[in-house]
């Protein structure tokens, strides 16, 4: 890669991301509800195992392990003045593991509380904290930020808004969480696709997407469909990526199980792809077996690695 210039190419055919970072944190022996964001500076070679995993198995880029990495998150497991030197480090792992051959995301995730009026947080320290978050992914080396999981327009615009003051000219790629009901499909905090899409637009993201969600796979395909008609209906010159579930989670002994193998999640991939979208990862349930199967089905090789 002569030069890391992931705005020229996210906009040059299939761009293949990772998939989730928490259960393959787990599936090295780390205890659920352990602040996984930590591990960056306490086990780095534990994360770098991850990310190095799915470059192997295909990824054209690696997605930092800082999704709960802003101060009110980590401030949960008394980690709030750690942010910066979090994500810093997340970033140096990542940039270490993806060398000049691969692409670097900055993961941005929500706050998980809402703001002034419905909640208690107000948007002036909101934005300070995600700026913090922004400045240690730069300073650790990434190539991109993308913002993911966010249900409310008011988080996400001030997310959005953050990422674009503070990263440099960084490209911003921004997702929402959509269910289905009987109104369509709508994030948690009401939010339809349309009214989401329009909104990242106008704030000048490079990307506009989904990820995340109790949708099956077939929804996830409906909802691509959905996406590439409000983004054409924006009249926005952005790119689309999609990171479905590996399917609806299952319990089983207490315990979520995706169920949804590698080829149907190829498959499904596959068909999001003739709908339009060819930025495409996993997010929740997903592996790097899954991500082989997308990078093996969408480039018509077999990446080997995994």
């Amino acid at each position: 890669m002569a030069e890391r210039n992931l705005k020229a190419r996210i906009q040059q055919g299939v761009f293949v991301l990772d998939g989730a970072m928490g259960t393959q944190l787990i599936a090295r022996g780390v205890e659920p509800g352990r602040c996984n964001d930590w591990l960056n500076v306490e086990l780095p070679n534990m994360v770098l195992d991850v990310h190095r995993t799915y470059i192997g198995a295909g990824a054209d880029a690696i997605i930092t392990n800082t999704f709960g990495a802003n101060r009110y998150a980590l401030g949960r497991h008394g980690c709030a003045d750690k942010a910066f030197e979090i994500n810093k480090a997340g970033a140096r792992v990542a940039r270490e593991a993806a060398g000049e051959g691969c692409y670097v995301l900055g993961d941005i995730g929500p706050t998980g509380d809402f703001l002034e009026p419905l909640g208690t947080l107000k948007r002036d320290q909101v934005r300070e904290a995600f700026v913090e978050q922004v400045e240690g992914l730069r300073e650790g080396g990434v190539d991109g930020l993308i913002i993911e999981t966010m249900t409310a327009l008011d988080e996400l615009e001030v997310a959005i808004t953050a990422a674009r003051s503070a990263g440099g000219g960084l490209p911003v790629l921004a997702s929402m969480s959509f269910d289905k009901g009987g109104a369509g499909f709508r994030t948690m905090m009401g939010v339809d696709v349309a009214t989401a899409v329009s909104k990242m637009i106008s704030l000048g993201v490079d990307a506009v997407g989904f990820n995340c969600g109790t949708t099956t796979l077939d929804e996830y395909v409906e909802l691509s469909k959905v996406y590439v008609t409000a983004a054409k209906a924006a009249k926005g010159k952005v790119q689309i990526f999609a990171e479905p579930n590996a399917g609806k989670p299952e319990l089983v002994d207490g315990k979520a199980v995706y169920k949804v193998t590698p080829e149907e999640f190829a498959a499904a991939c596959r068909k999001i792809l003739d709908a339009g979208i060819h930025i495409l990862g996993g997010c929740c349930g997903s592996t790097p077996l899954h991500i082989r199967a997308i990078a093996k089905a969408l480039n018509r090789q077999d990446p080997g690695g995994v």
